[in-house]
């Protein structure tokens, strides 16, 4: 039975199969977060660009843990019931990213629903930290939906990040199975209160995966929900199925059509967008210059 499995899944299209790079960096990188004792959305998630990111000596930081409370059906973090948070992560996050020289710094996080605030405060104090160990250091983050708490996502904002990134991840018709326990409407309006708080003194950003089924139709009013809302960046990238457990790929889609969404993307009003095969949330984050708007 394994082997029909095996058999039906689409075969992964040239464009999406990827040389490994050779650079000393991605053992430097490696080594580095081994030390810290930090986790990365690079690895959890198991990123197929986290190859050519590490070699660059990039990397996201996944803070809260490794262990996630929801099971979303598209992603390989682990669930289950997490660890305490480390009182001395965003110290070491901040560490991180002296060490790294890193200009741009993209920190996620689990889930973490069995927490009263979702982990705002420990994205706060984390930001806080790098803030103060590397003043020149754009900060985005990549956000949960914190249940779309009001505190929790003030919380988070109080610490000035230049980017905040909570991602719509599929079209309205697929999120409760793509999804779990959050709802396309939930998404929106994080990303909706945001504007409403911080409005020109932050960029808002969200991403879509493509290739779980979804219609042209649907992924272009996702698109159109976004601009709706003032996201100012979207990433589009293809699904890639982590593990046999996971959802299956729908369909690849082709890169010239990814630059085709792109375009109309650009249309609607985004002040950036990212649309590839393998472009994901944090991939090339640093392409796009967060200095604030005149």
């Amino acid at each position: 039975m394994s082997t029909m499995v095996l058999n039906d899944r689409p075969r992964i299209p040239e464009w999406l199969r990827l040389k490994l790079p050779t650079s000393n960096t991605f053992g430097h990188t490696r080594n580095l977060l081994e030390d810290l004792r930090l986790h990365t959305v690079c690895e959890s998630a198991k990123c197929p660009n986290h190859w050519e990111c590490w070699s660059k000596g990039t990397a996201t930081f996944m803070i809260a843990g490794d262990r996630c409370t929801r099971a979303c059906g598209f992603c390989a973090v682990t669930t289950a019931k997490p660890f305490p948070l480390e009182l001395d992560e965003p110290d070491r996050v901040a560490e991180a990213t002296r060490r790294m020289g890193l200009m741009h710094v993209v920190i996620t996080a689990v889930a973490r629903d069995d927490l009263p605030d979702g982990g705002a405060d420990h994205f706060r104090r984390t930001i806080e930290a790098v803030r103060t160990v590397n003043p020149g250091t754009v900060v985005e983050v990549l956000v949960p939906d914190f249940q779309d708490c009001d505190d929790a996502i003030e919380s988070v904002l109080s610490a000035r990040p230049e980017i905040f990134n909570h991602n719509l991840e599929t079209v309205r018709r697929l999120t409760p199975k793509v999804r779990s326990r959050a709802t396309y409407d939930r998404s929106l309006s994080v990303l909706t209160k945001v504007k409403s708080k911080c409005g020109d003194s932050i960029y808002t950003k969200s991403g879509i995966m493509i290739g779980l089924g979804e219609t042209e139709d649907e992924l272009l009013t996702a698109i159109e929900d976004l601009r709706r809302v003032q996201c100012d960046i979207l990433t589009l990238g293809q699904y890639l199925q982590p593990t046999l457990k996971h959802l299956p790929v729908a369909q690849f889609i082709a890169p010239e059509k990814f630059a085709e969404y792109g375009e109309r993307a650009r249309a609607m009003g985004f002040v950036h967008v990212a649309s590839g095969p393998m472009v994901r949330s944090s991939y090339h984050a640093d392409d796009f210059s967060a200095a604030r708007r005149d």
